[in-house]
């Protein structure tokens, strides 16, 4: 197969997948959306966590609502949990991995809040103790996954699970579908 082939065939399949996602799961994004809308609405922070590529992801869309989209209009309030190295390594050392995000949702979330994870298999312990957390605090959770959500799905308020194995497929929709409700936001508040 050529190059072109080869990238042809991957955007064939992304398109697939986003097409399989559009007809499947239209009820679970107008939820995720107006989570995320009524957060911003009432003041509260938009929390963003994940691991590896997810962790990319999370200070991705933590930056959209900080700084803006497609907008210019007043930040909204997010934090990506994943780019303060010292308090991840700190956590990591003092308490082990699995906690890093746990104790930042303690001491930084309130009731009004929303922590939003991204985790395509569902199953990270430290995303599901963050969620663990936050729900304790009186803090919604938002969860984007993939495959059948994990135990991510349990522990969330609410899921987004893409129908897909493919973790970087999942990943790509999971910020589509995220840069589509921070431009409904911009657009409504």
């Amino acid at each position: 197969m050529s190059v072109v082939e080869q990238i042809t065939s991957a955007l064939r399949e992304l398109s697939e997948t986003a097409l399989r996602t559009a007809d499947t799961i239209g009820p679970q994004l107008e939820r995720a959306a107006v989570m995320v809308q009524d957060a911003v609405a009432r003041g509260g922070t938009l929390f963003f966590c994940g691991n590896g590529g997810s962790a990319a992801d999370a200070q991705h869309m933590a930056t959209e609502y900080v700084v803006r989209y497609t907008r210019n209009r007043a930040a909204y309030p997010a934090i990506a949990l994943t780019t303060d190295t010292s308090l991840i390594t700190a956590a990591g050392n003092d308490f082990g991995f699995d906690h890093i995000f746990e104790r930042q949702v303690q001491a930084l979330c309130r009731p009004g809040d929303l922590l939003i994870i991204h985790s395509t298999s569902g199953n990270s312990p430290n995303v599901l103790l963050a969620a663990a957390a936050a729900r304790a605090k009186g803090v919604a959770v938002l969860a984007f996954s993939a495959r059948d959500g994990g135990a991510l799905l349990d522990a969330a308020d609410h899921s987004v699970v893409i129908p897909t194995q493919r973790t970087d497929r999942a990943q790509e929709l999971h910020l589509t579908i995220e840069h589509a409700i921070c431009d409904i936001i911009e657009a409504t508040l």
